[in-house]
């Protein structure tokens, strides 16, 4: 669950609210807290009740979606069933949904330090840092300026139609206060058609430079990935019904590496490595699957001698 995507419209001060919801009910699985404790954990000065109002309203209304539209298929539900305020002391009942997701934030999911994000003046900071964090194994990511725009949920807005005041008002605020609270080092580039910016392409490390993917890694998952697509009709059309849904999730788990094998390459060396291991290990998988139909041929290899 990604806070830049679940945060999207929110101020800085409900992102904050949500957050230190979750953090709650990860403790001690309570889904309530004192007004006070949210204020110290993130320096608030004064917390006001039409501030509390105004938030809750807003957080009351996020939804979670799951979509497969290429099968019309999808999903809303809300995060919060409810949520109430008595002098200082919010109580909140989430989604039955989403208890198993926030239970398990902290071994399955990207979680967010409190104690740095407290330190952001500004939610675009939080948004672009979660962003980032949320794209383990990359050193770089070229992204549209529509697209950045819409992720700090500013697309709307003509005063940031203007990219000089995009760039001054969002996006290097949000770079400031990242590389100065944070373990994140980050810049970017401009990405220009003729003399106009039409994209940004963010540059991060942990101080320490990652070595990019080598065009011999990409090469190789590639050819791995290209085999089980090439052959994903046989994969999936097995007889039965258990293995056939295993083959299908793998197919699906292999496709979703294709981006992975374009230029420009974006993932560093190890992020390669351990795709490529995990590319060999589910076409293993499918071999092994195909061996148990009696009677068919399960011939589909890898030809390592042509590297």
């Amino acid at each position: 669950m990604s806070m830049a995507k679940l945060s999207q419209g929110l101020t800085l001060n409900q992102m904050q609210l949500l957050a230190y919801a979750i953090y709650s009910t990860q403790q001690d699985g309570k889904t309530e807290f004192i007004k006070a404790d949210f204020e110290k954990k993130f320096n608030i000065e004064k917390y006001r009740t039409k501030d509390a109002y105004e938030d809750s309203d807003k957080i009351l209304g996020l939804k979670v979606s799951t979509q497969d539209l290429e099968n019309d298929k999808f999903k809303f539900w809300n995060a919060f069933s409810s949520m109430e305020y008595d002098k200082g002391h919010f109580i909140f009942e989430w989604n039955s949904k989403m208890i198993p997701h926030i239970l398990e934030l902290k071994e399955k999911y990207v979680t967010t330090d409190l104690t740095v994000t407290s330190k952001f003046k500004s939610g675009f900071s939080w948004t672009l840092y979660d962003y980032l964090r949320a794209h383990y194994g990359y050193w770089h990511k070229l992204i549209p300026k529509e697209s950045l725009m819409k992720l700090f949920s500013v697309e709307n807005r003509k005063t940031y139609q203007n990219t000089a005041q995009f760039k001054r008002g969002v996006l290097d605020v949000a770079i400031a206060e990242i590389n100065k609270f944070t373990e994140l080092d980050i810049r970017y580039e401009e990405e220009k058609e003729g003399r106009a910016i039409v994209g940004f392409d963010l540059i991060w490390s942990t101080g320490t430079n990652k070595k990019s993917a080598t065009k011999k890694q990409i090469k190789e998952l590639r050819t791995t990935v290209d085999t089980v697509i090439k052959d994903s009709l046989v994969f999936v059309d097995l007889n039965d019904e258990k293995n056939r849904q295993r083959a299908i999730n793998i197919v699906k788990e292999i496709k979703e590496m294709l981006p992975h094998t374009t230029e420009p390459i974006c993932i560093t060396y190890e992020k390669a490595n351990d795709l490529i291991s995990k590319a060999n290990d589910n076409l293993k998988e499918l071999n092994k699957l195909l061996e148990k139909e009696k009677g068919r041929d399960t011939s589909f290899y890898y030809n390592w001698l042509d590297e």
